[in-house]
């Protein structure tokens, strides 16, 4: 009677531990993909060998999602460390890894000390307009904005606000459009050549005549945003729009046509149609079209910032360059490292945003 009752509490134990797990590697699988979404698969192989996986097979994995990467990084900058002494260019040596992340922090420096200035800036207006109060209870009150130098910091917000406003646009009118022609083919045909004629058109050959029909339109002693900061995001929307509208046709034309006739053997309106049906059924390609956008959008935001000197990235570049300094390669080099982070980052938000509002396995 012992031993049974020995053996029957280990098998249960057993059992407990087996379950368990079980409920941890269901758990992690289905975590899986956000974290791959969200840049984080390398941690999926270490939390399976903490479930009780075997560390061989998952170090395999493991090395391939984040040994790998890394090493590639390493033989990168080690590659770019040995050959950037060697290009002497008329600004100096071209900058090394170690100049470029020195300079970096020069510019975070920077920034916290033009913040310093305008809190400071700020802290006397409300001590002189206190004491002016004081003196005087009728007195108006006034608060002069900071005019000081945008940091870099400043100018990257600037470059996301201006490229999310012509972002914004493009899909305000790439979207209804390539719903039409998705579902009309007539108005396919019309709109297609015109698609095809201005959709390889440069940034720079839109910039001209953009700057020259905001500049006759856009009139106002007091206006509501700095005409350059419109005529970088019109130009953004101009050159990004053509992604999303012919991915949205396509995704259209592409739905199957018995739900189609469902709609139409339910007599469903036309709004309800389009909501019930149409944008459900397309939103995986419109929303390839939305991340081909954003990226072209960011990738031609800074030509039409150099042009337009709207105070973004494009113009730090621009600034940099005729600066001419020593520091002046590292300073570029920064920002191009900064525009390929924030690019990447865009396009993970919208990986996550495509996963969140469409059918998916991580749904």
């Amino acid at each position: 009677m012992s031993v049974t009752a020995d053996v029957v509490p280990a098998e249960n134990a057993a059992a407990a531990r087996a379950a368990a797990r079980e409920r941890w590697h269901t758990r992690i699988n289905r975590s899986a993909g956000y974290f791959e979404l969200g840049g984080l698969g390398w941690l999926v192989p270490l939390f399976r060998i903490a479930a009780g996986d075997s560390p061989r097979t998952q170090g395999k994995a493991l090395w391939r999602a984040l040994g790998v990467p890394l090493l590639a990084i390493a033989i990168f900058l080690g590659a770019w460390a040995y050959l950037a002494p060697k290009v002497k260019t008329s600004l100096g040596l071209l900058p090394g890894p170690a100049q470029v992340w020195e300079q970096a922090g020069n510019l975070w420096t920077d920034h916290l000390a033009e913040r310093a200035k305008a809190r400071a800036f700020y802290e006397r207006q409300e001590k002189r307009n206190a004491e002016t109060v004081a003196k005087d209870p009728n007195a108006e009150a006034r608060i002069r904005p900071y005019t000081g130098k945008p940091t870099f910091i400043d100018q990257i917000i600037t470059s996301l606000q201006t490229v999310f406003t012509g972002f914004l646009f493009a899909t305000v009118v790439a979207v209804p459009l390539g719903i039409m022609c998705g579902l009309f083919v007539s108005f396919n045909a019309a709109l297609n050549p015109l698609v095809q004629i201005f959709k390889p058109v440069s940034p720079l050959a839109w910039l001209p005549i953009v700057t020259m029909v905001v500049s006759a339109l856009y009139v106002s002693d007091n206006p509501l945003f700095p005409k350059s900061f419109l005529i970088s995001a019109i130009t953004v929307t101009l050159c990004s729009l053509w992604p999303t509208l012919i991915n949205t046709a396509v995704g259209v034309a592409s739905i199957d046509k018995d739900l189609v006739n469902v709609g139409r053997v339910l007599r469903l309106p036309w709004h309800t149609k389009i909501m019930k049906i149409v944008l459900p059924s397309s939103l995986p390609l419109i929303f390839t079209g939305l991340r081909l956008s954003l990226g072209v959008g960011w990738m031609v935001l800074i030509a039409a910032e150099i042009l337009a000197q709207n105070p973004g990235l494009g113009k730090f570049v621009c600034a940099e360059f005729q600066n001419g300094s020593s520091a002046s390669l590292a300073k570029i080099m920064v920002a191009v490292l900064t525009i390929g982070i924030i690019g990447f980052l865009l396009d993970r938000v919208m990986l996550a945003l495509q996963a969140a509002f469409t059918h998916s396995t991580l749904r």
